[in-house]
């Protein structure tokens, strides 16, 4: 047996053997930590253009975490070692709060996006934002060190 195999975590919902959740979460991220930033803007400018496109950024962040979250918890649940380590918790819980928050945020700007932001708007776009690090850096510490969504090379396979 090739080193490294018996430790590596391989995806199971993947494609060619590259995990689906990797590449559907950097989309909203961008587009929750996005909001962030023109919530600040509008903060400073009060210019209604900024509410507008942070209520998009958060519907296309919501749209786009709901998909990536489909594809993590079908490795999450389908995969029992992913279950067993605590970082894998960890990135679970996170992100399920980092949805959670796109969603209250996306609710609270539905009828009025300028009026939703000051105060709540903003600080459900920070929280967002800050839990959206202490996932991806969960979810980096799960590939990078826990070998999850990881498969041999053509140079390791035994």
């Amino acid at each position: 047996m090739a080193k490294g195999h018996e430790i590596r975590i391989p995806s199971t919902a993947a494609i060619y053997k590259h995990p689906i959740h990797p590449m559907l979460v950097t989309f909203p991220i961008a587009f929750l930590t996005g909001s962030l930033a023109t919530d600040i803007t509008f903060w400073f400018t009060r210019d209604p253009f900024w509410a507008r496109a942070a209520f998009w950024l958060i519907a296309a962040g919501l749209g786009g975490g709901m998909a990536a979250a489909l594809a993590g918890m079908a490795d999450f649940f389908t995969v029992p070692r992913i279950r067993k380590l605590i970082r894998g918790w960890g990135h679970f819980l996170a992100a399920i709060v980092v949805v959670s928050f796109a969603s209250v945020n996306f609710m609270l700007r539905w009828a009025d996006p300028v009026a939703a932001i000051l105060p709540w708007g903003l600080l459900m776009s920070f929280i967002t934002s800050c839990m959206l690090i202490i996932a991806g850096y969960l979810g980096g510490k799960l590939v990078f060190h826990e070998l999850v969504g990881t498969y041999l090379t053509e140079e390791e396979e035994p």
